[in-house]
């Protein structure tokens, strides 16, 4: 009977660790995919902001209240997916975004009524294209 004991105790203790590496496995699994998600939604926000930039531009005028208000969205955005990530594909498009968006902060900043948003809106194009699962 200490032999059949030991054959359950062994077979018991092989199917928790099966268990848990399942388990573990699973969970890994699920939080790459769960940070996946984070970065195509955190990067659908940055082409809503982006596009919210190109439209207040065109009716800007006077009042650049709306540029800022969507470039500081955009530089939200981005923080938020530079925090969730250690893909480095990721993280080099949410560098050229940021740089982007500066060069278009010092453009207005500058006096430029027509800043070029063409490198925004490609950075962009990157990111959502690196996010995209």
């Amino acid at each position: 009977m200490g032999a059949s004991r030991r054959r359950r105790s062994h077979a018991t203790i092989v199917a928790t660790v099966a268990a848990i590496a399942l388990t573990t496995g699973l969970t890994t699994g699920c939080d790459a995919v769960s940070k996946a998600l984070d970065c195509v939604q955190t990067a659908e926000a940055v082409a809503d902001s982006v596009t919210d930039l190109q439209q207040a531009v065109e009716n800007a005028g006077n009042d650049w209240t709306q540029v800022d208000e969507s470039l500081a969205s955009i530089d939200e955005n981005l923080g938020e997916i530079g925090d969730k990530t250690d893909n480095a594909d990721v993280e080099k498009a949410v560098d050229d975004l940021a740089a982007a968006v500066e060069n278009v902060r010092t453009a207005i900043e500058n006096g430029d009524e027509t800043p070029d948003l063409t490198p925004v809106t490609d950075a962009a194009g990157e990111l959502t294209k690196v996010c995209t699962p």
